[in-house]
């Protein structure tokens, strides 16, 4: 059984329809990419999955579970967690303290008991702190961990947005665009800690438009074009698919 499946979902905007009929599968430990030209349909599927948006047609399961129009807080209760295009961050806060901030869904001492300091309530909070400082080494972010996050390189802020994410220990990880921006150097390094990520049980779902990045990382990859599902195949076969390469790869070198 697939972790996350989407059924039929069609979503339109006025007249304009965003996605359309389009089911897919996510399988348990891969990671997925999911890649088209501009308005194919991708944020809208993301913003669908992750509980922002409500479709007009459809259903979404994860786990085995509907969840198709329970709220954003429902839907990361439930294992998924989702990463923008621009990291969502506490500026004027540290590295160490965002991290930490993604446990609070876990916590589950009452807030008077942490506020009285009690035993049960100290002792959560050094377990939480504890997994903050492995996570935050485990995305490189050491040497920065007291740095406010204003003050991070572009793609610092990106791994923290992960390790934030990471935080909320999710089972689906929606990442989207997480290398845009970034150097060469800074895109290998990001393409290796995602590899980590799905190697600690994690599975990703990616919207990227870097093709060499999701070539290189993507065990399968889906192609939208206008919102309906044109390709779906191993990135070898993608890249030689005569309908992908005319909608959206042209004949860049991938």
């Amino acid at each position: 059984m697939a972790l996350l499946e989407v059924r039929n979902v069609t979503k339109i905007f006025g007249g304009l329809v965003a996605v359309r009929d389009l089911s897919l599968d996510i399988r348990e430990g891969e990671i997925l990419g999911l890649i088209g030209p501009n308005g194919a349909g991708k944020s809208t599927l993301f913003n669908i999955i992750g509980g922002f948006i409500v479709p007009n047609k459809g259903k979404i399961q994860f786990k085995g579970e509907l969840i198709t129009g329970l709220r954003i807080d429902e839907i990361a209760q439930k294992g998924i967690a989702r990463i923008f295009q621009e990291p969502t961050l506490f500026m004027q806060e540290t590295v160490f303290e965002n991290v930490l901030s993604g446990f609070h869904q876990h916590y589950t001492q009452p807030l008077w008991k942490a506020f009285l300091h009690t035993p049960g309530a100290n002792s959560e909070e050094a377990d939480k702190e504890k997994k903050a400082s492995e996570i935050i080494e485990f995305m490189g972010l050491s040497s920065f961990s007291g740095e406010l996050a204003a003050n991070l390189p572009h793609g610092h802020q990106r791994a923290l947005a992960i390790a934030i994410a990471l935080a909320t220990e999710p089972d689906l990880l929606l990442l989207d665009e997480p290398v845009t921006g970034m150097n060469p150097t800074e895109t290998m390094e990001m393409v290796e800690k995602i590899k980590k990520i799905r190697n600690k049980g994690i599975t990703v779902l990616i919207v990227e438009h870097d093709m060499k990045a999701v070539m290189s990382l993507c065990d399968r990859i889906v192609v939208l074009s206008l919102g309906v599902k044109i390709a779906e195949n191993t990135p070898a076969d993608i890249r030689k698919d005569e309908q992908v390469i005319e909608a959206y790869l042209g004949k860049q070198v991938i």
